[in-house]
């Protein structure tokens, strides 16, 4: 794809009196299926914004969309360093994405370092085509400048098509500040590029500064049309990706947004949390919209306090959730099982991150699975499901809390970072008064009735909260009988876990089995749960185009299990779970078969079921790329 774009105009700078639009010869449109973008640049240059930006305009023309951000590990890296790259890899198709993709086919980088680091990540396909701010060249010191042509040097000699471009000198006449101001200007350029509407291109940036003062979207907008111009004029190809239009209203929104909406959507009205990296944005989202709708957001002193404010609440009769990201998982897990022992209605979504200690904070991984399972001292049966994609944060959320008050449980939902930044259109949800729990029962309890008059079939029982008449009695973490006395008799101390397990198993006979992505028999089959989903079923497509006899499933729920998922294994000679967490491989010289440690999913399968689920585990801090697990598969089938 690249290799069209051969020429670039040198003649034309900022620093000069604006010439006359040159005539040129209409530009040559190259149609392609899909594209991947990256712009890159330091922290506060406004990449990650362009990018965002860039995706909302590509949707609303119809395109299929899946954006990434690029995070640097630290708050704040040193300028110009390798791995202090920010951003965002936007992949355009002319279908529904549903993942980042492979290799990158278009990259516009600020500095040359940071497209280094992305370089030697191998990140960029053969040939890429590189719009690189040119300003280092020249810099007054000679350390940088030296960098900048050794750097250019080894693009050109790796294959690269590297257009210099000096942004910086272009933007300066429209804003004094030009780091505050290429991202615009690249906006433009990308649109025209991509000839994309630019009608469209100038509402997204209204729309992205409308808190700002008309003075800065007036310049932004200046930045937008002197990038579009400026591409007309001095590049000589433009791309098209068939778009096509959406029957119904889309809206464009990372996982974090979609977790929020889920909340409003599902009529809780407490959200406690502490900020946490990658959670936070979704309680941001929560604190500009929750009052308008009789919803407080609390910001509690740290996440032991979020967890307990959240649980107050619920007991009170408001089901409330608490968000956080690993670390703070592990701290709430002391009060989440006083949510489990006292049975109060409680939803906990989990944003995972790369672990453990503070591990990589700005990093995907899904290494939480067992934690949300296992991690708490004694049997603390919890509901646990992994959202799959961004829509299905916003449903996943509304499920959740419908289970939490059915059931009096806790109900863990999982997402990570992945899904927290990345952006995808999808159906605007109509509200359905469905999502909404049924109004907690508040009439006068039966006189004798006990609080915790569990069902000897299910476990559940009714739920009282304070204030109804007859319905007054103690809470408490300790072990209790059903009038919720202290009890440390034995008998009393099985029968209460024995009744807080059945629950599980009640919800588990209303679920349905996790649906085949292809045919329901062959040679392989590829588990995988959350963030993962896109990537592994673009793989399964790509290897049965080959003829390759592979199908995948993904679990919505990993506690209770779904039903039917041993009847679905059994339909395979293999099984493969693919996750992002750890696990043992079979090549290194230390392991075997008596000292190999299996990721989380397939050691539960393997516990569970007693069949062969064998596992591939990728830990980059980055979504695993459907053109690896397309490798792997064939590999497990040659």
């Amino acid at each position: 794809m690249s290799e069209t774009l051969t020429s670039v105009r040198e003649d034309v700078t900022a620093d000069e009196p604006a010439p006359p639009r040159p005539v040129v010869a209409e530009p040559t449109v190259t149609t392609l299926d899909e594209c991947v973008v990256e712009i890159i640049s330091d922290s506060g240059e406004g990449a990650q914004r362009c990018g965002q930006s860039l995706g909302a305009i590509a949707a609303r023309m119809g395109n299929g969309v899946w954006t990434v951000e690029i995070i640097p590990a630290e708050i704040q890296p040193p300028a110009r360093s390798v791995a202090g790259a920010s951003g965002n890899r936007i992949r355009l198709g002319s279908s529904r994405i549903a993942n980042g993709g492979d290799g990158v086919d278009i990259v516009v980088a600020f500095n040359e370092q940071v497209l280094l680091g992305r370089v030697r990540a191998g990140e960029l396909k053969p040939g890429c085509t590189i719009f690189l701010e040119s300003m280092w060249r020249t810099h007054s010191d000679p350390r940088i400048a030296a960098a900048y042509r050794e750097t250019y040097e080894e693009l050109v000699d790796r294959g690269f098509l590297v257009v210099e471009i000096p942004f910086e000198a272009l933007c300066k006449p429209v804003v004094p500040d030009a780091r505050r101001g290429k991202n615009m200007f690249v906006l433009g350029l990308l649109c025209s590029l991509f000839s994309f509407d630019l009608k469209l291109a100038r509402e997204q940036v209204r729309l992205t500064f409308r808190k700002k003062s008309d003075t800065v979207i007036r310049a932004n907008l200046t930045l937008l049309e002197a990038g579009a111009a400026w591409a007309e004029d001095n590049l000589d190809v433009k791309y098209r990706i068939p778009a096509r239009r959406a029957t119904v209203p889309q809206i464009v929104v990372n996982g974090n947004t979609a977790l929020a909406l889920g909340v409003l959507a599902s009529g809780m009205e407490i959200c406690a949390m502490y900020p946490i990296t990658p959670a936070t944005s979704a309680s941001h989202y929560l604190s500009e919209v929750f009052e308008r709708v009789g919803g407080i957001v609390h910001q509690a002193e740290d996440e032991i306090a979020a967890c307990t404010f959240a649980i107050g609440a619920s007991y009170a009769g408001k089901c409330a959730v608490t968000i956080t990201s690993g670390p703070g998982y592990s701290l709430k897990q002391e009060a989440i099982g006083l949510a489990v022992m006292a049975e109060i209605p409680l939803v906990v979504i989990n944003v995972q991150r790369g672990g453990p200690s503070t591990g990589q904070p700005t990093k995907g991984e899904q290494g939480d699975l067992l934690t949300a399972i296992y991690g708490s001292h004694g049997d603390a049966p919890k509901v646990v499901m992994a959202a799959s994609t961004i829509e299905d944060c916003f449903y996943s959320v509304i499920t959740a809390r419908k289970i939490a008050e059915a059931f009096n449980m806790v109900v863990v939902v999982l997402s990570d970072s992945n899904l927290a930044t990345s952006q995808q259109p999808f159906p605007r949800p109509k509200f359905d008064e469905a999502w909404l729990a049924a109004p907690i029962d508040q009439s006068p309890v039966p006189f004798g009735t006990k609080p915790y008059d569990w069902n000897p079939d299910t476990g559940l029982f009714r739920r009282v909260i304070p204030g109804q008449p007859n319905g007054m009695y103690t809470v408490t973490g300790l072990a209790h009988d059903r009038d919720s006395r202290v009890a440390y008799d034995p008998v009393i101390n099985q029968e209460s876990i024995r009744a807080r397990s059945l629950k599980l198993a009640a919800l588990q006979k209303t679920l349905k089995p996790p649906p085949v992505f292809g045919d329901r028999t062959g040679d392989l089959l590829i588990v995988g749960w959350g963030s993962t989903r896109g990537a592994i079923e673009e793989a399964v497509t790509r290897a049965r185009a080959e003829g390759l006899k592979v199908s995948s499933t993904h679990l919505h729920f990993l506690q209770p299990l779904q039903p039917g998922v041993k009847e679905i294994m059994q339909g395979f000679d293999k099984v493969l779970c693919v996750e992002a967490n750890w696990c043992d491989r079979p090549e290194d010289k230390l392991i075997d078969e008596n000292n190999r440690r299996f990721s989380a999913l397939a050691m539960m399968l393997r516990s569970r079921f007693l069949v062969d689920v064998d596992c591939w585990g990728e830990v980059m801090g980055q979504p695993i790329k459907p053109g690896t697990i397309h490798a792997l598969i064939r590999a497990r089938l040659a």
